[in-house]
């Protein structure tokens, strides 16, 4: 287990703004909840700093999870979701909270990364991580990652560029798949195997 935030760092976190997560604090303060992945560096002027999802989890008042339960590619505090097929074990309690967490820090990273502030189409860092963006639209909206019995979705790279593949064998969940997607600011379309007739989505993020 990580070490407790230390009393100067919890008071940090404790005046953040309840909303955005805008922190106000020293310096040394700031870069040691950036190293501790309870906080990032906004990498436009005037490069405030926020919480990520861990660090609002500190804020209301839960335990800090393990280091390896949540990782931050490009200090966007955005955790991995389950694309599908992964060895792990069904979601509880704690994972439902993580994922609800990461996908509010998704959210307030579009916010403030998108030109105009809008957080109904993907940001910058999901044109850049396309199989966790959408395995995260996915999980964060209830539906289950393949299993070893082969139900769920799965999220894949394809050749075509800022495209991504899901798969479910089930018709009506496969649809439903397309619903969230599009809800999440992706433009979807259901296509067909030449050679298998499976169906699956070809899902890409909408730039307007």
């Amino acid at each position: 287990m990580s070490r407790p935030p230390t009393a100067a760092q919890r008071r940090v976190i404790e005046d953040a703004d309840p909303v955005t997560g805008r922190l106000k604090g020293t310096p040394a303060l700031l870069a040691a909840l950036v190293k501790r992945g309870l906080a990032f560096r906004h990498p436009r002027p005037p490069h405030d700093h926020f919480l990520t999802p861990a660090g609002h989890r500190i804020r209301q008042g839960r335990a800090e999870p393990a280091p390896e339960a949540v990782r931050a590619p490009d200090a966007a505090g955005v955790f991995a979701a389950r694309v599908g097929g992964e060895d792990a074990p069904a979601a509880g309690p704690a994972r439902l909270r993580e994922v609800r967490g990461a996908w509010q820090g998704l959210l307030e990273l579009r916010r403030m990364t998108n030109s105009d502030g809008a957080t109904d189409r993907p940001c910058g860092w999901e044109r850049a991580h396309l199989v966790q963006a959408a395995a995260l639209a996915l999980e964060a909206a209830g539906h289950r990652p393949a299993g070893p019995d082969g139900s769920g979705y799965r999220v894949r790279e394809t050749p075509q560029p800022e495209a991504v593949a899901v798969h479910e064998p089930d018709a009506e969940a496969l649809r439903a798949c397309a619903v969230t997607l599009e809800r999440a600011g992706w433009q979807v379309g259901e296509h067909t195997e030449p050679r298998t007739r499976a169906r699956h989505l070809l899902a890409s993020p909408r730039r307007v």
